[in-house]
């Protein structure tokens, strides 16, 4: 079997989103690989060799990828509540200007970040990469998730470059703001209410277990053109995910969930408040969405294609992130 450490790493990686979650993780690999590692942001790092500049937008950080073998591209707008436009600006027309980047800089692999959010939510249980990418949902992240992945596999049918394009699940662990931060948060707010009585499945990936596959889906000749998910190999209801965080925030018992249509009325009234004090928030119809999925995914082709095989278990991976949540002083 393939391990992520079986192939000589690059000798240059461009990442894009390079101070995110993701993509400062995979920066942090590949430089304990030995190799130089280079990346843009919307804030520049020195100290990571990570540049300023919008994905969006061509300019002068293109440059910076000149010389990398491989081209990761996370930049992505992360959020429930954006504007339709910026997410097509960035998640989706952004991708083109990468794949530009790693054009001009002769680079022989471009691995794109989507999400299994391109399922939709009304996949059957065990999805796999065969089934049809969501198409105007109506919900923009997962619309623009679907049409990044467009863009890439269309420069890959081209032949301007091997493509490949990784499907993460819910991915958590230190540092995850959608999966640890924002629920701490709101669980703080007396905020976090499940729909569905909790019932709704994710498929959580901790952050290590996703490094590994995207450094072998980068890596195996055979992964080129293909569309790859990558989740933790489980689905997890709500309830179960976030008593976690229910218990890290010092509370007894677990999250309060309710029917789907009392959490909708709650969310308006939440709503209504938020706009009242000129506050924003993430709570809406695509975060109801998101909790009330109806299984988790396959990952039988990442198994069969990469040899990817998951190794820290949903207990290991919560210890982790409290750990990290307590050494930093996020919780007592």
């Amino acid at each position: 079997m393939l391990s992520a450490s079986a192939a000589p790493p690059p000798r240059r990686v461009f990442v894009t989103g390079a101070n995110g979650f993701i993509g400062r993780a995979l920066l942090a690999r590949y430089r304990g690989l030995g190799a130089e590692v280079a990346g843009v942001d919307v804030d520049a790092d020195p100290e990571w060799n990570v540049v300023r500049g919008d994905v969006a937008t061509p300019g002068s950080w293109q440059t910076h990828a000149a010389g990398a073998d491989l081209v990761i591209n996370t930049a992505a707008v992360v959020s429930n509540t954006a504007p339709r436009a910026l997410y097509w600006q960035i998640s989706v027309n952004g991708v083109r200007r990468v794949l530009d980047a790693a054009v001009a800089a002769g680079a022989s692999r471009f691995v794109q970040i989507s999400s299994c959010a391109a399922f939709g939510k009304q996949f059957p249980p065990g999805a796999d990469e065969t089934y049809p990418v969501a198409a105007a949902t109506g919900r923009n992240y997962d619309d623009a998730k679907g049409g990044s992945e467009h863009v890439a596999l269309a420069a890959h049918a081209a032949g301007e470059m091997d493509c490949t394009i990784v499907r993460p699940g819910d991915v958590y662990g230190p540092g995850s703001r959608p999966w640890v931060l924002i629920p701490l948060d709101a669980i703080a707010q007396g905020m976090l209410v499940l729909p569905d009585h909790g019932r709704g499945i994710l498929s959580p990936i901790f952050i290590d277990d996703l490094v590994d596959g995207i450094l072998l889906a980068a890596a195996t000749p055979a992964a080129a053109g293909h569309i790859l998910t990558l989740t933790g190999g489980i689905g997890v209801p709500c309830a179960d995910f976030f008593v976690h965080h229910w218990r890290w925030a010092g509370r007894a018992g677990r999250p309060r969930a309710y029917s789907t249509a009392t959490v909708v009325r709650l969310m308006r009234v939440a709503s209504l408040v938020r706009r009242l004090r000129g506050e924003k928030g993430e709570a809406g119809p695509e975060a109801l969405a998101l909790l009330t999925k109806p299984g988790t995914f396959s990952i039988e082709k990442a198994r069969r294609i990469l040899g990817y095989a998951p190794r820290v278990e949903l207990g290991e991976g919560m210890r982790r992130t409290e750990a990290w949540l307590r050494a930093t002083g996020r919780i007592a």
